[in-house]
């Protein structure tokens, strides 16, 4: 677990726990948090930060996505002002593996867009859908960053059960936003350079799974996608961290389960035929 200070009253927070990340804005003695983390030992770690080290008061919550690995502070605050995206509950309830422990009702929603003012910065909330449908984008110009949860996982993304096409223009969106800092819901704080690494990860991960796919046939589809390794992926002077590996393992996994890039295989195929 480590806490970074991104300015003087901007703090970031990643738990143990799948590198789970949570950033904290404070007005004077209150808190703001954008996510609060994935297992209930982290969240109780930044508990201690802030609220005993630093002596603040956690007063709202705000999601960038209804997943259980961010929502772990959640029972701990339970008088904190919780806000997310209206979709919140169709994320919740497509993962993988839900934590309800950790599930609170918000009581703000909000659609396309919102705005709230906090201590010396301006927070800009905007909806972003790509690694799920709800997924928010909170904008931050004061502190010349922005928060985009799991629409980026470092220098790659994860597929799970999105649209590629829609993680990708999810990442051009926050392009323009034209931040120097991008904080991700994993690993930490990276260079507004990460954004063309993830979109030149996707891309080339695309072109791969289209090649393999049009190439083989039968198990050995399978086994060349799975066999596809991440440096064919990475952008120039990229190198893969292990979670980076952990993740790419899982993208090979859901692009044989779920089929992915099928669709596009065949609309290239049509576009060579044409």
């Amino acid at each position: 677990m480590r806490v970074e200070s991104l300015g003087s009253d901007v703090l970031m927070f990643v738990g143990d726990d799948y590198e789970s990340v949570a950033t904290a804005f404070l007005d004077g003695g209150d808190v703001l948090l954008i996510d609060s983390l994935s297992s209930a030992e982290d969240a109780k770690w930044m508990r201690s930060v802030l609220c005993e080290d630093l002596g603040t008061t956690v007063r709202a919550i705000a999601a960038t996505h209804y997943m259980s690995d961010h929502m772990a502070g959640l029972p701990l605050f339970p008088d904190a002002l919780t806000l997310a995206h209206r979709h919140h509950r169709h994320t919740f309830l497509s993962q993988n593996r839900r934590g309800d422990d950790f599930y609170r009702e918000p009581k703000l929603v909000f659609d396309s867009a919102m705005t709230l003012r906090w201590g010396a910065h301006e927070l800009r909330f905007v909806h972003n859908p790509g690694k799920t449908m709800d997924h928010v984008s909170v904008d931050v110009p004061t502190a010349d960053l922005v928060c985009v949860g799991d629409n980026i996982v470092g220098n790659i993304v994860y597929l799970s059960k999105a649209d590629p096409a829609l993680i990708r223009a999810a990442i051009g969106r926050i392009r323009q936003f034209g931040r120097s800092r991008v904080i991700g819901g994993h690993m930490g704080r990276f260079p507004a350079t990460v954004l063309d690494n993830a979109i030149h990860y996707l891309d080339r991960l695309r072109d791969q799974v289209i090649r393999i796919r049009n190439e083989a046939a039968g198990q050995d589809i399978e086994q060349g996608l799975a066999a596809i390794a991440i440096e064919a992926c990475l952008a120039p002077q990229v190198e893969a961290t292990p979670f980076e590996r952990d993740w790419h393992q899982r993208n090979l996994e859901v692009i044989v389960t779920q089929s992915v890039f099928e669709l596009d295989t065949a609309l290239a195929s049509r576009e060579r035929c044409a």
